[in-house]
């Protein structure tokens, strides 16, 4: 269907599906920030995507057979690469760097994976609109605003971390447009999972990670079972059920909703505190992100009937494609969120 067409699925199960997206993604900050307190967090994101995969993989060989999984060689390359950038680089540096910032803080960050995307477009020569930019320069005026101030040691390197995150995850999302993928898209995401988990678990292994169980609580443990069984399962399915009935513009409000649940719960949960700079760098960073992705859902050219649809300058949907947020990505989230 063309996703910027109106609805024709009832209002309320979208709504439902849109909801779960909300409230998942925008907790993933917190359930990472709850599996580093006792797990290392390369080895704890390796065994999230390891086990999603397996988990997500499995149910595709029941439902559809190994035929779900024919693909070229360049189609199985080109999806691990993404796979690595995305969640071994992108969300396992968010990871590392929750250890030192606040889950409400990281999230915010990661919102400005949308404004790294259109940076990337002048690289390929594709300019953006006036409003576009405008919205990316706003956006980075909030990261600077939450970035470059009042801070000092861990909480600095956390957030240079985060930033470094974000922009390895931007990367990722603008490759996945632009290369050759597997045509199913579960298949893809299980693929980006195994690529990702195996990264993760060699760099883990290579940075001096270790995992003693005796020593994981039983909170972790409950923490990483969600984000495998709730984050990465249920929400890319809920999403995935979305980009095919509702419209992309509103399935796009997930990029500047999650991180504002991400603080809310930081704050509920684990007491996080919510300062005037987080309160007004990160409603900075949200303007800025929710002007770029609306005035990409106006730049589209009307079609005439029968004629595809191009949404090469997409920016919401560049993200979702692999979020978690995902994240920001898984995510930063997106991501992959």
């Amino acid at each position: 269907m063309d996703h910027n067409a109106p609805d024709s699925r009832s209002p309320l199960i979208v709504w439902g599906a849109l909801a779960i997206v909300y409230v998942v993604w925008g907790s993933t900050y917190l359930g990472i920030g709850i599996v580093v307190e006792s797990i290392p967090p390369l080895l704890g994101a390796s065994m999230r995507f390891l086990a999603a995969a397996v988990l997500l993989g499995g149910f595709l060989l029941m439902k559809s057979g190994r035929r779900a999984f024919t693909m070229t060689r360049r189609q199985l390359l080109s999806a691990s690469l993404v796979g690595v950038l995305l969640l071994t680089l992108g969300n396992g540096m968010l990871s590392v760097a929750e250890q030192y910032i606040s889950t409400g803080l990281a999230a915010l960050l990661v919102a400005s994976v949308p404004l790294w995307l259109v940076a990337f477009r002048f690289v390929v020569r594709d300019r953006p609109r006036a409003a576009t930019m405008a919205g990316v320069l706003v956006g980075l005026g909030g990261v600077a605003a939450l970035s470059l101030t009042g801070h000092e040691g861990a909480a600095a390197t956390g957030i240079a971390v985060v930033l470094l995150a974000s922009l390895l995850w931007a990367v990722g999302a603008f490759l996945s447009g632009r290369v050759t993928m597997p045509a199913d898209s579960f298949a893809t995401s299980t693929i980006e999972m195994l690529a990702g988990g195996l990264g993760l678990a060699v760099l883990g292994a290579a940075t001096g990670e270790r995992l003693d169980p005796t020593t994981i609580t039983g909170r972790s443990w409950i923490a990483l079972a969600y984000l495998i069984l709730v984050g990465s399962l249920i929400g890319f399915t809920a999403f995935s059920w979305l980009l095919g009935n509702a419209p992309i513009s509103l399935v796009s409000t997930y990029a500047y909703v999650n991180p504002a649940v991400a603080v809310v719960l930081g704050a509920l949960v684990l007491s996080e505190p919510i300062t005037p700079r987080i309160l007004v760098g990160g409603a900075i960073i949200l303007v800025g992100v929710a002007l770029v992705i609306s005035t990409e859902r106006r730049s589209k050219v009307p079609q005439r009937p029968g004629e595809r649809v191009d949404r090469g300058v997409d920016v919401g949907r560049r993200v979702r494609r692999r979020h978690e947020p995902q994240a920001a990505r898984d995510h930063v989230d997106s991501p992959v969120e």
